[in-house]
């Protein structure tokens, strides 16, 4: 009797499952239909689920927000740091830069310079005339005073000084250099002895056979090396301090050996002379 009913049970499960598949699959069969409408209780189960994974998601949106504005705080904290130490480094610069202001003032002041390379402002100009009899004495460039130009002002290349300003007209001028064997002002000059150590002396002449400079006046009595450099001293009105003349090539002593005479060989070659900067006193 037992046995009977225990078959018979599992007959009605089978039977129920094979009508619950049935079921299933006429479900499937109609859901799968194209353009079709949603019933009222697909509708509802769909919305009932868009509604359940919003709240079952809320929390982990809301974590992740929190550690998105976390993160960006801490890049806006960084951020801010280095402005910071940027704003320090800024006015350690500005107090430096005032200091050493300061000390060139006093510097000009004490070894009585009117001038050195950073008060010039820097003006480009073209080489557009040359004259071959005057080959060595002057170049006339494609600027004058409609640009700011006046006479005496300095001259240089990219290797070193070439002369100054000895006429302007508009639109041009003419360029006066130390090439010139006519020079008639001494130019104030100072040789490089040693790291802290400078001999000063005077340009009393050029030779243009091997591109040199005499340099006469240096009663000092040390030895000064081939190869020192030989810069301007920015003594006097038209040339500023530092701008490079050459190097030492030979060193002797005048005819009552109470002086030396410097050979110094010039930075720039004067037959290639093609774009000059004049150095334009700053407004």
């Amino acid at each position: 009797m037992y046995s009977k009913k225990k078959q018979f049970d599992r007959r009605y499960l089978l039977i129920l499952a094979v009508v619950i598949i049935a079921l299933v699959l006429v479900v499937l069969s109609v859901a799968l239909k194209k353009d079709r409408n949603l019933n009222f209780f697909e509708r509802f189960a769909k919305d009932t689920g868009m509604i359940v994974l919003k709240v079952a998601y809320s929390p982990f949106n809301f974590v992740k927000e929190q550690i998105a504005e976390m993160q960006e705080k801490d890049n806006l904290y960084e951020k801010y740091k280095e402005l910071k130490e940027k704003e320090d480094e800024m006015d350690s610069l500005q107090a430096e830069n005032d200091n050493l202001r300061n000390e060139v003032n006093n510097l000009k002041e004490s070894l009585d310079l009117n001038s050195i390379l950073s008060d010039k402002v820097l003006l480009n100009a073209t080489v557009v005339n040359r004259n071959i009899g005057y080959w060595y004495e002057e170049v006339t460039v494609d600027k004058g005073s409609k640009d700011g130009i006046e006479e005496n002002m300095a001259v240089i290349t990219s290797k070193g000084l070439i002369g100054s300003v000895s006429k302007v007209s508009s639109h041009s001028s003419s360029v006066k250099l130390l090439s010139n064997e006519n020079m008639s002002d001494k130019i104030s000059v100072k040789i490089r002895v040693n790291d802290d150590q400078y001999v000063f002396g005077l340009i009393s002449g050029y030779t243009a056979k091997n591109n040199t400079y005499t340099v006469e006046g240096i009663s000092e009595n040390v030895d000064i090396p081939k190869g020192a450099d030989v810069v301007t001293t920015g003594m006097g009105s038209m040339f500023p301090s530092g701008i490079q003349v050459g190097t030492v090539t030979k060193v002797t002593t005048d005819n009552f050996d109470l002086s030396k005479v410097v050979k110094v060989k010039s930075s720039v070659d004067f037959n290639d002379i093609d774009y000059v900067t004049v150095l334009k006193r700053e407004a």
